[in-house]
């Protein structure tokens, strides 16, 4: 057994635990071999006496954020193999022994928070676990007038469509993503936005005590990206794959944080509920040299097997060009498309993350990034920067490639999206395979 898939928490007492850039909540983490569940819990149960299990099945969306909640259950997601378990402090490194020791326990590794990353966040507090939140007037400080000239491109007619769709040729596409279920996993939905009204299939909300409403922005924007309507109540078209079937997961609350469990739980409901794209427009930052979380591989590995492609943003946590960051977890996995962001002159955003990690660590497609216009709640529009707003662009194009080939596998679909893309001449650790291009 990979003891890399085992990790202790830092010694702290109950509650949140944080270091090192990187905020822990204080339980775990734990994938259990999918045939033979029972086993590993009872390990667990029997070594570290871990909290009583109640079980969920994806399609379950009431009362899980308030068993997440709870400090005296441990919640099993029946269809990922994958449960978050409560367990004491003094009982920590039991837990990670008997894990490394149970053949029927695959992974167990600390629950993290994941936060939303855009660049420009209205009325949010810059949080030190995730430098994402960054104002526009920090943005203009680091950068010259000449360098943000530069960034802006050539002149673009932005009347009918977003400079990005123009970019990625989904302005050229007779697909629309009629009939493909895509998740977007983020801060919930407008769902009284005129341009969304009657498009969103299903939704929940992960979060506790609060409603799918979208009290962020965030992920009505990426929403928006992924799938607004061909013709928007007004400005251009902003939405890749208008038809598409929307299934929105609140698992980040409206200050845009959240937890690994709450992002396990959207991600099973989304496998749940039939999605064939899943976008995470979220993450926490790593370390250089930092390897990807075993338990979020082995579950994007087991939803490419159902047929579903998870998309994540890189994250921006680089100040280009001296410094650049490497690409955020989850979209550090091996099997979980990582997307980068591009200017409008089609070079890499100076927040952009980079490939600089190995072993699951680089970039594999770059997008539209900067300034991207989509829905707002309160049934208006903003333009945010950043990877959360490259990454819908993916996931779009994505549900027009599973239109075009419905019996195509979710391996398929990767090739289809990476051979796809339009070579750029910045290095692969920035761009990955080049330009996102719809079919």
């Amino acid at each position: 057994m990979d003891r890399r898939a085992f990790g202790e928490h830092p010694d702290q007492p109950h509650g949140t635990v944080t270091g090192q850039g990187t905020e822990y909540t204080g339980r775990y983490v734990v994938l259990l071999e999918p045939t033979d569940q029972e086993s590993g819990l009872n390990a667990l149960r029997a070594s570290a006496d871990i909290a009583s299990v109640e079980r969920v099945r994806g399609t379950e969306a009431a009362h899980v954020a308030e068993l997440l909640e709870r400090p005296d259950v441990s919640v099993l997601f029946e269809e990922l193999g994958a449960a978050v378990v409560e367990v004491r402090p003094e009982q920590r490194h039991a837990l990670v022994t008997s894990a490394e020791a149970e053949s029927s326990i695959i992974a167990a590794e600390p629950e993290r928070m994941v936060y939303a990353s855009p660049i420009t966040a209205p009325q949010q507090a810059p949080t030190e676990f995730f430098p994402a939140y960054r104002s526009d007037e920090e943005v203009v400080a680091h950068h010259t007038m000449a360098e943000i000239a530069a960034a802006q491109g050539p002149a673009l007619d932005e009347q009918s469509w977003t400079w990005g769709l123009q970019a990625i040729r989904a302005n050229l596409s007779s697909l629309t993503g009629r009939d493909v279920k895509i998740a977007v996993i983020d801060t919930g939905v407008d769902t009284d936005h005129p341009d969304l009204v009657g498009r969103i299939e299903a939704s929940a909300s992960f979060v506790p005590g609060e409603a799918v409403e979208d009290g962020n922005g965030h992920g009505t924007h990426c929403i928006g990206t992924v799938a607004g309507p061909a013709h928007p109540r007004q400005g251009p078209r902003y939405g890749v794959a208008c038809d598409a079937r929307i299934l929105a997961a609140k698992v980040l609350s409206n200050a845009g944080s959240g937890t690994d469990g709450q992002i396990l739980a959207g991600m099973a409901w989304a496998v749940a509920h039939g999605a064939r794209v899943i976008s995470m427009s979220l993450g926490a930052r790593v370390r250089p040299g930092e390897l990807f979380p075993q338990t979020y591989e082995k579950l994007a590995q087991r939803a490419l097997e159902r047929g579903t492609v998870i998309v994540a943003a890189a994250g921006n946590d680089s100040h280009r060009p001296p410094e650049i960051r490497p690409v955020s977890r989850p979209a550090n996995c091996p099997s979980i498309l990582a997307v980068s962001a591009l200017d409008k002159a089609l070079t890499p955003s100076f927040f952009s993350n980079g490939g600089i990690n190995g072993q699951g660590g680089e970039v594999n497609i770059a997008a539209p990034g900067r300034d991207v216009h989509s829905a707002a709640p309160g049934g208006g529009y903003q333009s945010l920067s950043g990877t959360s707003m490259a990454t819908p662009h993916v996931a779009g194009v994505l549900a027009l490639l599973a239109q075009a080939n419905p019996n195509a596998s979710a391996a398929d679909l990767r090739t289809g999206l990476m051979s796809g893309a339009f070579p750029l001449t910045q290095p692969a650790r920035d761009v990955g395979s080049g330009l996102l291009q719809a079919p």
